[in-house]
């Protein structure tokens, strides 16, 4: 029987779940802050790119088994703060339903006034009220409340349990990697649609073809393409982007934001075009 819905799965989940049970190793071996901080440093980035394919994972679930599913979503939830069904309220069934009207955007980028916020007023408005506008969406779509609250509360028991065991560990292992992957995701998102004030689908998403990036992040940078198709899986993103690029506007191609613009780019090629991205 095969366990998962697209075989492209595979390797991301083996390694979410490999960082998973190295966490465990180290909390329950490490004897020193030292050793919980160089653990630390050494995770803090590849659990932040985990955040995009908890996202992903949202969109359109991994396995078959729900079982499977909930078990994931718990190591999702100790990399990136973010536990089950909460992207799928505040982003699947919010702002992707709700994105170009920046009235209701669950991740709204405007001020109440009209004007465009900066990035880190917006990470910080998001950040603070992530999951109580998770909860507010969750009255409109009660068949995600069950999970959404129960697992919540596993999640929770879990790392109260790792806090009474061990407190220290249980700071550097788990909860200040779940605080930052979390404060993370909502400052990620500020690239996405900030200051693209249009109804038109194929002009209000940034778009970023860095082949490194879209690598570590599931092909996130083809947001334009997720937007308009968004439960398309993601291996698929840049086969139906090359279907649309020429819809999008040469502006709305991004470079992705530091340290990701550091690492190797490819050519830079956008799918379906001649020219390449800026």
């Amino acid at each position: 029987m095969n366990l998962f819905r697209h075989r492209e799965d595979v390797l991301p989940v083996f390694c979410i779940v490999t960082l998973s049970l190295l966490d465990l190793l180290v909390f329950f071996e490490a004897r020193s802050v030292w050793m919980l901080a160089a653990w630390l440093v050494l995770v803090i980035g590849p659990k932040a790119c985990i955040c995009s394919w908890n996202h992903h994972h949202q969109h359109l679930f991994t396995f078959h088994q729900a079982v499977l599913n909930r078990l994931l979503e718990i190591a999702y939830a100790f990399h990136t703060g973010i536990t089950t069904n909460a992207w799928v309220l505040h982003h699947v069934v919010g702002h992707h339903v709700n994105y170009l009207d920046q009235t209701k955007d669950e991740s709204a980028w405007k001020r109440r006034d009209g004007t465009t916020m900066g990035e880190w007023e917006y990470t910080a408005v998001i950040a603070l009220t992530g999951y109580l506008r998770a909860i507010g969406v969750s009255w409109r779509y009660p068949r995600h409340q069950p999970a959404f609250f129960g697992m919540g509360l596993i999640v929770l028991t879990l790392l109260g349990a790792a806090f009474v065991f061990n407190p220290l560990n249980a700071l550097f292992v788990f909860a200040i990697p779940m605080v930052a992957g979390y404060v993370i995701t909502c400052w990620h998102t500020y690239c996405h649609h900030a200051g693209l004030d249009t109804q038109n689908p194929y002009e209000a998403s940034h778009n970023i073809m860095h082949r490194t990036y879209n690598i570590l992040t599931g092909n996130l940078g083809y947001h334009t393409a997720h937007h308009v198709k968004p439960k398309l899986h993601w291996s698929k993103l840049p086969e139906f982007h090359a279907t649309i690029a020429e819809r999008i506007p040469e502006h709305l191609y991004i470079e992705p934001f530091f340290p990701m613009n550091l690492l190797p780019a490819g050519d830079g090629r956008i799918p379906g075009r001649e020219t390449a991205a800026t």
